[in-house]
């Protein structure tokens, strides 16, 4: 199973748009509060559509909760980290794996990350930003893992309009 985790997500929008690309790929959202909007704002559907119904998440009290409630392979974003996001291994369709990122203004705290550096990782980028943008990142992320995985069973051609419809 794959996870996404947003350590108290501080914009709306994003939250929103991760929602979506959750939705999307059948992957699993978890909400670590506090944060920085409430869930039933107008922004956080705008962005998220009306496909947010269909999201399956779960929001925590704080780091604790999640991890008393939570098994698996912890995977950690942060700009701090060392190797590219490509160099694990997310091949094992039978292991819970948790993709965690931090909240948009500093990340995930130093006392969290110093405990798995060896989980810390890093999408490659210029010296002329600090990181993506949140919801860019997820999706960098999640997309990683699904073509490790042969996209599980995700949909590889157009539902509705058939997979012939550029050809007409």
């Amino acid at each position: 199973m794959i996870n996404v985790v947003l350590y108290e997500p501080e914009i709306p929008g994003n939250t929103g748009n991760i929602m979506r690309t959750c939705v999307a790929t059948n992957v699993r959202l978890h909400l670590i509060e506090p944060l920085g909007f409430k869930l039933d704002e107008k922004s956080i559907k705008r962005s998220g559509v009306n496909y947010i119904n269909n999201c399956d998440y779960t929001v925590y009290k704080n780091w604790d909760d999640f991890i008393s409630k939570n098994k698996g392979q912890f995977y950690f974003l942060t700009r701090y980290g060392r190797k590219p996001h490509t160099s694990f291994d997310y091949s094992d369709k039978n292991e819970n794996i948790y993709l965690i990122f931090g909240k948009e203004s500093t990340g995930i705290p130093k006392e969290i990350l110093k405990n798995d550096l060896e989980h810390c990782m890093r999408i490659p980028m210029t010296d002329n930003v600090r990181a993506l943008n949140l919801s860019n990142s997820v999706a960098i992320m999640v997309y990683e893992v699904l073509r490790q995985q042969d996209f599980n069973d995700l949909l590889k051609e157009e539902p509705f309009k058939g997979k012939d419809w550029l050809e007409k």
